[in-house]
């Protein structure tokens, strides 16, 4: 199971990079606001394979989902808070790439694309301290891996 932030959810990176790389043929995607949206959600699909079964789930019903779905599974994440939503429900997250996370007042760009504000670090610190998760900050697969910025954490 592979866990990733994104604030763009569905886009080329995760369906022509971590998609095959990771061998998923789930697609979570955890959102309470695009859950109950049908338009946004048909319209994010019609890049997904047709092998692909894709799910849009609110944050509570992300537990049942992620049990339903088997270790084949992609999850995708908006935002760093959401992530620490989830661990605090009970979902184990032994690594989580954080891909993308766009620049905005108050935020730390660590990375070329991860920007991460104080709230966003602490919740990964306390999450790193509570389940050891492994972060990975990469774009793509194909990139090398790179380490936790060492002022950060």
């Amino acid at each position: 199971m592979w866990f990733r932030v994104d604030n763009r959810l569905i886009h080329g990176q995760v369906i022509e990079g971590w998609m095959p790389y990771t061998g998923a043929r789930h697609l979570v995607v955890v959102n309470d606001e695009l859950a109950g949206d049908f338009l946004r959600q048909q319209i994010m699909t019609l890049a997904v394979s047709r092998h692909i079964q894709v799910h849009f789930v609110r944050l509570e019903d992300l537990p049942r989902t992620l049990s339903q779905c088997g270790p084949d599974t992609f999850v995708l994440f908006e935002n760093c808070q959401d992530v620490g939503a989830a661990a605090g429900r009970g979902v184990q997250i032994p690594v989580l790439n954080i891909g993308n996370i766009h620049y905005s007042e108050g935020r730390h760009q660590i990375y070329p694309h991860v920007a991460l504000s104080d709230s966003d670090i602490e919740m990964l610190r306390e999450l790193i301290k509570a389940q050891h998760t492994e972060l990975d900050f990469r774009a793509v697969p194909s990139e090398k891996m790179r380490p936790p910025h060492v002022q950060l954490f």
